[in-house]
């Protein structure tokens, strides 16, 4: 018996669990066999592979398109390509993080994509491999006293450059998302919605996310009252209730409408910032950055 006829012989539930597995090789002619197998299961296995292969087709060229932005740069001559982007620009408490990471050339992790676009899970599971796979990574922050002295826009473009000085190795390129970072003597170029566009922007999206996310359940053991695990400090109703009930904490932004509402003081003036930030729109399920 050939290996398609012993595969075939297995019961179904077994030939499901080898083949549907990941990384799960089907033998040539194994595919139309269940294809034309009389029995239902058989069929709809052949289905359930198909519809894998496509999903996996369709996932690798998006990947190839990720890095098209890394690509014209490797082939320029520049090995070491940084992404660069930061979170933490809406919520009404705690820092500005931003993330960034330099990955092996035609690097290709599936799944990657802007941290927005993913869930939980799948933010902690990317970013263990991307840790253990970039050839660098580093985070920067900035404080609270630094986002309501400078304004968020600024404060973020210094997590920005704290985190490419962090980086252990100096990269030849910087691909940032939608900005530019002041202060670094490294050609940079700015793609608007980078982290959709950019493997290696949507990588330190990721590691952003992550690491800011880890500081704001640490808020919560700190002041449990306020949910910050949940909301990570964003404008939700909850959020804003506990500030109006329980006050303002050390770790929430005094430049942000809602907490200089809640300390009883004037909005501050953000028509003079020179960027044009709205620093109280903070809709959680829109501007969760």
């Amino acid at each position: 018996m050939n290996a398609v006829g012993e595969l075939l012989a297995l019961p179904l539930a077994e030939l499901k669990a080898r083949l549907l597995a990941e990384n799960a090789v089907v033998p040539n002619g194994l595919l139309e066999a269940l294809a034309n197998d009389s029995r239902r299961g058989a069929r709809t296995l052949a289905e359930r592979i198909r519809a894998r292969r496509q999903a996996n087709q369709a996932e690798g060229q998006r990947l190839r398109h990720l890095l098209r932005y890394e690509q014209e740069l490797w082939q320029a001559g520049c090995t070491l390509v940084a992404g660069v982007d930061e979170v933490g620009v809406g919520p009404l408490a705690g820092p500005v993080i931003a993330g960034a990471v330099i990955l092996p050339q035609a690097y290709k992790l599936r799944d990657l994509n802007d941290s927005k676009k993913l869930d939980e899970a799948q933010r902690a599971r990317l970013t263990e491999r991307i840790k253990a796979e970039a050839i660098a990574w580093a985070v920067g922050g900035a404080e609270i006293e630094e986002i309501d002295r400078l304004n968020i826009y600024h404060a973020g473009l210094l997590a920005m450059q704290r985190a490419v000085t962090a980086l252990s190795q100096q990269p030849d390129f910087v691909l940032v998302d939608a900005r530019t970072i002041p202060g670094i003597a490294i050609p940079q170029r700015g793609i608007v919605k980078g982290d959709c566009l950019s493997a290696s922007i949507a990588a330190a999206s990721i590691i952003a996310k992550t690491t800011r996310d880890a500081l704001m359940c640490e808020f919560e053991r700190q002041y449990p009252s306020y949910g910050f695990a949940a909301h990570k400090g964003y404008s939700t109703p909850e959020h804003c209730r506990a500030l109006r009930e329980c006050g303002v904490t050390p770790i929430h932004r005094r430049s942000f409408r809602p907490v200089r509402e809640a300390l009883g003081l004037e909005p501050v003036q953000t028509e003079l910032f020179e960027e044009k930030i709205t620093n109280d729109d903070c809709d959680f399920a829109a501007n969760e950055r």
